[in-house]
């Protein structure tokens, strides 16, 4: 157990517990905190009562970590993305695990549950492949209800004093990292639990994602839109089409516009359309290079199929 009214042994506590921070009270406010954890097994469970506003920013945790609001508000740092708050009865991931993190607790009681990244790897099974982390909400309702019932029964566990073997330990750590995988968007799985296609075994966020993209393919996006329409970082959306298409989103993207082009071709009238005409109009600017991608993608220069 934790409990300060100083502002340098809170933040050294914070340093050992999780990771390297930094906190910054507001004026006036005295810091004080209390922490109470308990331990089941692998996992760490910590209730922190912040009754100050404070700013936070801490190196990466190397844990997975998942937030219970209770009372306040924590105001999260997202990679990519605007601030977001995390009000009473809701659950979220604390943090990316190799990330660093910041954002604002404000006044807050709330949970704080931990456990090894590697559990989550080899319960995903992907070869020696660890899982990314796709978005830090769950997907739905039904899977916040979900996870916040597994955390409320793992810390039931915990609090009811009976002495816990390794092998059932092991089995609720492994419950909860199964409840994690099935509730948040991860590259292990479909976000939303939905059966896979047998045909397409492509994550639902990377299908959502390329749809987007062939839906607004003759708009002024960017990477950071399609990231957004999905509701996961950049860098995610990078991870995920390389891994999936072995090609970024942007490229993607230029090979839509490029299969539009195509076909407007096709269908053009050579007496009022021009090469240049149909280039500029899906984004290329520079119709040598746009001649050039056709040609290797089709074999003929665009001007052939359009005489034809």
């Amino acid at each position: 157990m934790f409990d300060s009214d100083d502002l340098a042994a809170t933040q050294d506590f914070l340093t050992r517990a999780y990771s390297k921070t930094t906190i910054t009270p507001d004026r006036g406010d005295s810091p004080s905190t209390h922490v109470e954890r308990q331990r089941y097994g692998p996992i760490n469970m910590d209730r922190l009562d912040v009754r100050f506003h404070m700013t936070y920013d801490a190196a990466p945790m190397h844990r997975i970590c998942l937030t219970q609001v209770h009372t306040g508000t924590i105001e999260e740092d997202v990679p990519g993305r605007r601030r977001d708050v995390l009000a009473p009865g809701e659950v979220a991931l604390f943090c990316q695990p190799e990330l660093p993190y910041s954002g604002r607790v404000c006044n807050a009681s709330y949970d704080l549950t931990l456990f090894d990244v590697d559990l989550l790897d080899r319960l995903a099974g992907l070869d020696g492949e660890r899982v990314q982390l796709l978005g830090h909400r769950p997907v739905s309702q039904e899977a916040e209800r979900h996870v916040r019932a597994t955390l409320d029964y793992v810390r039931s566990l915990a609090s009811d004093g009976t002495p816990v073997t390794r092998l059932v330990a092991s089995t609720t750590a492994a419950m909860l990292a199964g409840a994690v995988l099935s509730a948040f968007p991860t590259t292990a799985s479909d976000s939303d639990g939905a059966a896979l296609n047998e045909t397409d075994t492509r994550p639902l966020l990377l299908k959502r994602a390329i749809a987007f993209i062939e839906e607004n393919a003759d708009s002024p996006i960017v990477l950071s839109d399609v990231a957004a329409c999905v509701h996961i970082t950049p860098r995610a959306l990078q991870y995920m089409f390389k891994r999936h298409l072995e090609m970024t989103p942007m490229a993607y993207l230029r090979r839509v516009r490029l299969d539009h082009a195509h076909h407007e071709l096709v269908d053009a009238d050579p007496t009022e359309t021009t090469v240049q005409q149909v280039a500029a109009r899906w984004g290329f600017a520079h119709t040598g290079r746009f001649a050039a991608m056709y040609r290797q993608t089709y074999g003929c220069i665009p001007s052939d199929t359009l005489r034809y």
